[in-house]
């Protein structure tokens, strides 16, 4: 049977009610809401373009005053320039010290054509058959036949120098291409083992198996002369005959003169620790009794063939050393350079001083680059030569001479190097001085009060209120 159901609660609920849906009426749009439309769009264009004529102008104005500002201020800044540049110029001719040249001579010129080289016979050199004849060679199988390769390879790997200790002798043939191969090869490496192999040849006094060393042939001087041409050397003087003792003294002086010249060229400031060291060994070539002849001619020699201006100081300060024949040199030199300047015939200091004293610094003409240089050089060999140090009469002079340049010379001097000679003794050892420097610091409020007698008035500074006195006798107090 059947079953009935009865109806839901809700199937009796009364059904929700709908709002019709409006229907949008559309608006009819007439000319003058067109007009009005375009009216208020072209409002907001000219809006715009009235804000954008406002800032564009503004911006203009701010250009043109940057602009204008930027113009003001270089012209400030090369109006400031120009008297910055007039007034360094101005200082420079009161008071400035004027650069001084750079010292540099061209030691080398241009080179000639070197030498061939000239190899020895394998077949007549008793060493390189020595070597062919061993019996270890049956090992080896060295081919002596190739020649200039076998020598070269024995010298660069070391073999020629063990074979030098095995037989206890150098071959003239031997000795004389090693030496030159040292000279004039292109091959930087058989330059290096040439030269290797006449250092351990010649420094004999560590090892004790090279002493007994037999070497046929040395280099001589002329040998070294002949490179020194070959290279170019241009400041060789030339040669002199006298007897052997005689030639070989001066040769090793020459051989002096040759390595202080080095010192001038720039190019060689690399070898300067090498070439102090060969100095020193020349110097020390000579006797006792010798040396003081030597010296003299040694002197002379380096000045008049080295230039007289800044070279010349060059020249001396590169003669360096704290032993006595150093010293000796240097103050040698530096005299004979003196009397070279000053270009008259002197025989004693006293009379070079003299000479000194006599020039008048106040004139305009006068040299002042020259009497630099005077003063370096007196001041290099009085200071140096312990017997002039100690003589009164050579100080005095000497005293005299400072004075002139200090007080000669004022601080409104504007000659070229004016300032450089004037502030030169002030430098100097005070050793040298005979008259006592003093220096007083002066304040508005102190006062200096001296007696005794006032010996010159050298220079004065208003900034930093500075006098400087020379004095024989002063007595200070402050009230």
């Amino acid at each position: 049977m059947a079953e009935t159901y009865d109806p839901l609660d809700f199937e009796f609920e009364d059904s929700i009610p709908t709002s019709p849906v409006a229907k949008k009426k559309k608006k009819l749009i007439d000319l003058d809401d067109l007009l009005e439309d375009y009216q208020k769009e072209q409002k907001k264009i000219n809006e715009k373009k009235s804000k954008r004529t406002k800032i564009r102008k503004v911006s203009e104005g701010e250009d043109e005053f940057d602009d204008a500002t930027e113009a003001r201020l270089a012209e400030c800044v090369d109006k400031c320039e120009k008297e910055a540049q007039t007034f360094t110029i101005c200082i420079n001719q009161v008071g400035g010290d004027d650069a001084m040249p750079v010292w540099c001579i061209q030691v080398f010129g241009d080179q000639k054509i070197f030498p061939q080289q000239e190899y020895p016979d394998e077949k007549s050199c008793v060493l390189l058959q020595s070597f062919i004849n061993h019996e270890l060679n049956s090992l080896v199988e060295l081919n002596i036949e190739e020649g200039e390769k076998f020598l070269e390879g024995l010298l660069a790997d070391g073999w020629l120098l063990n074979l030098v200790y095995t037989c206890g002798s150098v071959e003239r043939s031997i000795a004389t291409w090693i030496f030159n191969l040292m000279l004039y090869s292109s091959n930087k490496t058989l330059v290096t083992a040439a030269c290797d192999f006449w250092c351990t040849i010649l420094n004999t006094k560590d090892k004790a198996d090279l002493s007994n060393i037999k070497i046929d042939w040395l280099p001589r001087y002329l040998d070294f002369r002949r490179a020194l041409e070959n290279y170019g050397f241009l400041l060789s003087s030339p040669p002199t005959s006298s007897s052997d003792v005689d030639m070989v003294h001066s040769e090793v002086e020459e051989l002096l003169c040759i390595i202080v010249s080095f010192f001038l060229d720039r190019q060689l400031l690399g070898l300067s620790v090498i070439l102090y060291e060969c100095m020193l060994s020349t110097l020390n070539f000579f006797r006792y009794e010798e040396w003081h002849d030597s010296c003299d001619k040694i002197a002379t020699s380096l000045a008049n063939r080295s230039p007289r201006d800044i070279n010349c100081l060059r020249v001396v300060e590169s003669i360096v050393g704290v032993d006595t024949r150093s010293k000796q040199l240097r103050s040698s030199v530096a005299f004979q350079f003196l009397v070279v300047i000053l270009d008259e015939k002197v025989s004693d200091a006293e009379e070079t001083l003299r000479l000194l004293i006599s020039i008048n610094v106040k004139e305009k003409n006068c040299d002042l680059f020259k009497i630099y240089i005077c003063l370096n050089l007196a001041e290099n060999w009085l200071f140096l030569d312990l017997s002039l140090k100690e003589n009164k009469s050579v100080q005095r002079l000497w005293g005299i001479f400072l004075q002139n340049c200090a007080c000669g010379i004022t601080i409104n001097d504007s000659r070229s190097y004016a300032s450089n000679v004037r502030k030169m003794h002030l430098f100097l050892p005070s050793t040298t001085l005979t008259f006592v420097t003093l220096v007083f610091k002066m304040t508005y409020k102190n006062q200096i009060k001296c007696t005794g007698s006032l010996y010159s008035i050298i220079s004065s500074s208003r900034n930093s209120h500075v006098i400087i006195l020379q004095v024989h006798a002063l007595e200070c107090s402050k009230s």
